[in-house]
């Protein structure tokens, strides 16, 4: 009959048996959790450590598997002449407004079926203005957090080469560098996640719904995973990387110093 005493001693050599941690990591992150800061501190290793085993299950750290949340696709839109350029609205929808009634030089476009493709054709001018706006902060949203992420991932790899740098004072300055792009990235992606954050993309009519249908059809993504998958509380996000960052900077700073102090001697 198992006893406490039997599961506990068993589940310890079950975490301890070559691989387990990395499996877990790897759950983790397929279950939706890919902040790599996160993992590693649930896991007490460090952010190396992670992308190690991450990489070590065939993960690439690089990709986050939220669905099709990625939009890579910036091409320019023409939905039917329709751009999604502010400054460009009016004029596009008189020459689309222009086009329909040269096509149709029997139909009176004050009566029910010209009304009917005005008001098409200003749901879609709105659609794909409003699309338009909304891809792109969430583009540049994904850019902002990849680069977050990267130099992140860059400051461990610095501080890491001290260990075994030739010249150490130039990797101790590329070091210190790597910190001070993490904490620009950290902020630029928050003022990118608050701005795309704030932009919701939504239909209210069926006009609106058609419009949606033909911008995806044009090869244009949909926004709907993107915008789910948006952190919610960026400020909260930034504030606590800033401190994990911050805090092991300053022990950092600490060895680093009792480094540089004991190697002066030698150098003099």
């Amino acid at each position: 009959m198992s006893t406490t005493r039997d599961d506990a001693i068993a589940a310890l050599r079950d975490w301890s048996r070559p691989g387990r941690r990395a499996d877990l990591v790897a759950a983790a992150w397929q279950a939706g959790e890919t902040n790599v800061s996160a993992l590693a501190e649930a896991a007490r290793i460090t952010r190396p450590t992670v992308y190690a085993d991450l990489r070590s299950r065939g993960i690439d750290p690089d990709h986050r598997p939220k669905g099709n949340s990625v939009i890579t696709n910036l091409s320019p839109l023409d939905i039917e002449g329709f751009t999604g350029v502010a400054d460009r609205l009016d004029a596009e929808l008189d020459a689309a407004l222009r086009r329909w009634a040269a096509s149709h030089p029997d139909v009176d476009p004050r009566g029910p079926e010209g009304k009917a493709e005005g008001l098409r054709l200003v749901g879609l001018m709105d659609t794909t203005f409003r699309y338009a706006d909304v891809r792109d902060l969430l583009a540049h949203e994904q850019v902002a957090r990849a680069e977050r992420d990267r130099l992140l991932h860059q400051v461990e790899l610095r501080w890491e080469a001290l260990s075994t740098a030739a010249a150490w004072l130039a990797a101790h300055h590329a070091y210190t560098v790597a910190v001070d792009e993490a904490r620009i990235a950290i902020d630029m992606w928050r003022e990118r996640a608050e701005a795309a954050l704030n932009r919701p993309f939504f239909c209210m009519s069926d006009r609106e719904e058609a419009a949606y249908r033909q911008i995806q059809e044009a090869g244009h993504p949909a926004l709907e995973q993107a915008l789910a998958d948006l952190d919610r509380t960026p400020a909260q996000t930034a504030e606590q990387l800033r401190a994990n960052l911050d805090q092991a900077h300053e022990r950092r700073q600490q060895l680093a110093a009792e480094t540089a102090r004991h190697a002066q001697p030698a150098s003099q």
